[in-house]
């Protein structure tokens, strides 16, 4: 029978000194993270106050009110930025603090609509463009809270008062600054379609890594760490799902295979090198046999090897071939004087078998492998496989 080198098959023992493809990056800090937004909204408000002074230059409004606007702007942002980088909002559920500087932002609009109504058009806008940010990182509750209250406030200035909200059009410089206005706020709204975009593709990184990383431990949580053989509890459930795909006409066998004399090993050359014979042997393994095939450490020196679609005198001829290539391989790179031979038992998998039954035929023929003077496999009594 002709044996495969399946690549799938090539496992090593994971080296605890490096750091695997699919190992995720620690998060930068929440404080670096929310920086560039503290940063982006401080750029916004200069915006907002170059628009007022230009305004204030032409006589519609005073470079007072376009001082306090964005006083009071900053002094807003560089609060939470300060409550930012010293971590204390790190322990917040909303650690951006969203909420609190939207209901602040809007607040300080529907002001300014109130005593500049002459270019309350543009405060509104602001409105729209402090609402499209938050809802990028508010949930759906905070959203709300925050849209009600700007519609709050926004209906106690058109139903309650009777400020002309006014958006000055009077000449050539005026409608060039209304133009202005909403192209910065335009710009900023595509802004926060950027900014939701990057978010988007930072959790799709993100997600990815997520998954690599949870193969990773799946991986790791089937397999044996010294050898990269499976560990017992993954191969024996496998074979308990193998036992019970059995139909009429298939089979599949399973080879109990023990290496010789390795107490010996570990008593003479010592565990380390008993763990690189181990190691040595499962690569050997993996090396030569097919993709379908599964390799599980059963315990101790003892390996378990599933092979499905394989009878038994198929698997006879497979696990005779892994014993001439284990007992052929050059062990005194690993120590001085040292050699290998393994024995093994084979048994075909019948339709009622039971995993307990399976692996006591395949020890028996084991035992009568060893007994027989090692070095050697056996094929246990083939039991009837229906009926």
């Amino acid at each position: 029978m002709a044996i495969m080198h399946p690549a799938a098959n090539m496992r090593t023992a994971p080296d605890k000194g490096a750091t695997g493809e699919a190992a995720v990056e620690p998060p930068a800090g929440r404080a670096a993270q929310r920086r560039p937004a503290y940063i982006a909204q401080a750029v916004s408000y200069v915006i907002d106050g170059a628009i007022l002074f230009a305004y204030a230059s032409i006589g519609v409004t005073t470079v007072t009110t376009g001082l306090v606007y964005l006083t009071l702007r900053l002094a807003v942002v560089g609060v939470a930025f300060f409550l930012s980088e010293t971590r204390v909002t790190d322990r917040l559920r909303d650690h951006y603090l969203f909420v609190p500087l939207s209901l602040v932002s809007i607040t300080i609009q529907i002001g300014a609509i109130y005593l500049v109504p002459q270019i309350g058009f543009y405060f509104i806008a602001i409105i729209f463009v402090v609402l499209g940010f938050g809802a990028l990182r508010m949930s759906a509750r905070q959203t709300g809270i925050v849209w009600a209250y700007a519609t709050l406030g926004l209906a106690v200035l058109f139903l309650m008062t009777d400020k002309p909200i006014g958006i000055p059009m009077a000449d050539a410089t005026e409608r060039t600054l209304a133009l202005a206005c909403f192209v910065s706020t335009l710009a900023r709204c595509a802004g926060a379609g950027l900014y939701g975009s990057s978010m988007r593709e930072l959790l799709y990184r993100r997600s990815n890594a997520l998954a690599a990383a949870n193969a990773r431990i799946e991986e790791l949580a089937q397999i044996d760490e010294l050898t990269g053989a499976y560990n017992r509890r993954y191969i024996m459930k496998y074979l308990g799902e193998k036992i019970t795909r059995i139909q009429h006409g298939a089979h599949g066998s399973v080879a109990l295979i023990d290496l010789d004399h390795f107490k010996r090993i570990n008593d003479r050359f010592g565990h380390p090198v008993g763990d690189e014979v181990l190691r040595r042997f499962a690569r050997a393994i993996f090396t030569n046999i097919r993709m379908i095939d599964k390799l599980g450490r059963y315990g101790g020196e003892e390996f378990l090897l599933v092979l499905p679609d394989t009878n038994t005198d198929q698997a006879l001829q497979i696990v005779e071939r892994l014993r001439s290539i284990v007992a052929e391989m050059d062990w005194s790179k690993v120590a001085p004087d040292l050699t290998l031979t393994i024995s093994a038992g084979i048994s075909e998998i019948a339709s009622n078998d039971t995993p307990e039954d399976l692996l006591a035929r395949a020890d028996r023929a084991l035992y009568r492998a060893k007994d027989a003077g090692r070095n050697r496999v056996l094929a246990a009594a083939q039991r009837r496989r229906f009926g």
